[in-house]
Order: structure tokens, then C-alpha cells, then sequence
């Protein structure tokens, strides 16, 4: 089954409101969605993800910071930014997470940039890279062989998101700045795969 025919199955669903708690202006989406303010929107401020794995960003055109929506609700943007060292109170574009498939994930770390240097392949979630013998707080470089998977600054899945898939880029994230448009530093402590529900 392609992508197009997955689409039209509601393998994607994302409803989002102007104010939290799921109030207000809402719209639903199969689709991505690059400006919700050319939809009349100001701000997006609660959400329900129905079907698959989407990415919300900050900024339209998918910019700034990036946020994990997996199925479930979101009521207020506590609830997608989690313990981000950066808060936004809103989210003003999204994309459906195409490639994400939860049992057949695999992702490369390097300790330097440009894929040099010591590398560990995983397949699994790590809510510590330290604990389970990367000795650096540092991933310079990233290879996403198969799946999609969500790199996070701090231990405990916290901090900054990366979002990072195999469909996007090759899989290959060669420098830290190519992990999102707001990556500032290559501290990456946290990773896990994404679920496709």
C-alpha cells in the first residue's frame, strides 16, 4: 500500500483548535498543513491526533521548534512540548510522520560529525544514551536506516525534539544543525522510535 492509498484510508488524522481544551475554531487534516493561518487561524492551542505520528512546528513552512504528536489528546501545549528547555504556546504548522514503523526501526549514533569516528546501532528506546555506555552527552551525527525516531537533548525523554526520519534527508543527519532548524548544539541524551497507531 502506497502513501496516497494510506492517506485516503485515514492512515492520518490531526484535529486542532485555536484556544486549549479543545475550543474555538477547529479544523481536521489528512494532510499536511505548511500555514494554518492562511485557514483563518491565529495560533493552534489544543489538538487530537486520531490516526499516525505527525510533527508540529513553531513556525509555518515546518520551522522552529519541533514537537511529537502520537495518538492522543493534547489540551493545552504542555502536553506536546512536555519539558522542553524552550516553550512555545503555539504551533502554526504540521506534517503526517510517513516513514515511522515502530518494529522495524534502526538508527545509527557517531561521535563526530559527517558519520566519523565510534558508532552504536540501535534498534530500541533509550531513555539514557549515557546509561547504556555512550560516554558523551554529544551525538554529532545521526544515520536513520529504517523507521523514524525522536532524539531528545535531555535524559527522560526531555528537552529539545529532533525529529528524525528516514524519508527526509536520506536518513542522514551529517552535523547537528541538520537535526532541526533550531538545533543550536549536537547534545542529544534521549532517544526513542516513533509509534505508527
Amino acid at each position: 500500500m502506497n502513501t496516497q492509498q494510506m492517506e485516503q484510508m485515514g492512515q492520518f488524522k490531526i484535529t486542532v483548535w485555536e484556544e486549549e481544551n479543545f475550543q474555538g475554531k477547529r479544523c481536521e487534516f489528512m494532510l499536511e498543513c505548511q500555514n494554518i493561518m492562511e485557514r483563518g487561524f491565529h495560533k493552534i492551542r489544543s489538538i487530537k491526533v486520531e490516526n499516525g505520528p505527525w510533527v508540529g512546528y513553531e513556525y509555518p513552512e515546518f520551522q522552529g521548534q519541533q514537537f511529537i504528536l502520537e495518538k492522543g489528546d493534547y489540551p493545552r501545549y504542555e502536553a506536546w512540548s512536555g519539558n522542553c528547555s524552550y516553550r512555545t504556546e503555539h504551533m502554526l504548522s504540521f506534517r503526517p510522520i510517513k516513514c515511522a514503523n515502530h518494529s522495524d526501526s534502526k538508527v545509527t549514533l557517531y561521535e563526530c560529525e559527517d558519520f566519523q569516528g565510534r558508532k552504536f546501532e540501535m534498534c530500541d528506546d533509550y531513555p539514557s544514551l549515557q546509561a547504556m555506555g555512550w560516554c558523551s552527552k554529544e551525538v554529532p551525527s545521526i544515520k536513520v536506516n529504517s523507521g523514524a525516531w525522536v532524539a531528545y537533548q535531555f535524559p527522560g525523554y526531555r528537552g529539545y525534539q529532533y525529529i528524525l526520519e528516514r524519508d527526509r534527508r536520506q536518513g542522514e543527519f551529517r552535523c547537528y544543525n541538520e537535526f532541526s532548524t533550531q538545533a543550536h548544539t549536537c547534545q542529544v541524551q534521549s532517544i526513542r522510535r516513533i509509534q505508527h497507531h
